[in-house]
């Protein structure tokens, strides 16, 4: 048995990052962390968040705020679903640009698309565990749990994924799972800035053996008006700290 854990869409929010660490280390025979990207945006830590990761030597891959970042792109290929989202948007895109540093950016910019990982060991047909941000092909597009199942098969034939595999991803920053001829789809939902109603941190843990895999969607109580005051502090949104005490996106709040 070997268990994984997985932790998506951080988005510089700092102290849940350290809280769902704390969470994790707290567990027993836990053998390895991935994240799913989107380290920064949205708060004020993106340069804090980076260096946590790489202190603990956490493996992962870019999201559409971390590749968007590195190439100073025009937009963060954010979804926007009112004007003032777009505005919101483009603020946090543009303020983050101006806050990270030459180190920050060059890590963002050499995360890879994709991670496949074998935790039984690649010399055995066990399970694969792919990861990636969005879909297969960009890291902007939304896999929201309404997708119908022919369009998760596509994602499952696309990146070779077989019956028992694992494909894991983030971006919409809610938490769901769906099995599809085999295949468990699992949206790890988000650390730092939650979009189902509840404000706390989510992270999934897998279980992994030669049955297959068994998810576990943790949720992990944070210091939210800690991220809040810095937030204002930073001269960021206040639809950002909202955003945070109600888990829902601004068009909800």
């Amino acid at each position: 048995m070997k268990r994984v854990a997985l932790i998506s869409d951080i988005h510089g929010n700092l102290p849940a990052l350290k809280a769902v660490l704390a969470d994790i280390d707290r567990r027993q025979n836990l053998d390895a962390i991935y994240h799913l990207g989107d380290l920064t945006g949205y708060a004020p830590w993106p340069n804090e968040v980076v260096a946590l990761l790489q202190q603990r030597a956490i493996p992962g891959i870019a999201g559409n705020y971390d590749s968007t970042i590195a190439t100073d792109y025009k937009h963060c290929g954010c979804r926007a679903e009112t004007p003032r989202d777009e505005e919101l948007a483009h603020t946090s895109f543009e303020w983050t640009r101006n806050h990270v540093t030459a180190e920050t950016k060059k890590y963002l910019g050499c995360l890879p698309f994709r991670l496949d990982i074998r935790p039984l060991g690649g010399h055995v047909s066990g399970p694969t565990i792919t990861l990636i941000h969005g879909n297969q092909t960009l890291n902007t597009v939304y896999v929201t749990e309404d997708r119908p199942d022919s369009f998760l098969q596509k994602v499952g034939a696309s990146t070779g994924a077989k019956f028992g595999d694992v494909i894991g991803f983030g971006h919409t920053h809610k938490p769901w799972q769906r099995t599809v001829d085999g295949i468990q789809f699992v949206n790890a939902g988000s650390v730092g800035r939650p979009k189902d109603g509840d404000p706390r941190a989510c992270y999934v843990l897998l279980s992994v053996d030669d049955s297959g895999a068994r998810v576990e969607f943790v949720r992990v109580p944070y210091d939210v008006e800690e991220a809040a005051r810095a937030i204002a502090e930073a001269g960021l949104p206040d639809e950002f700290a909202e955003v945070l005490r109600s888990g829902r996106s601004p068009a909800a709040v």
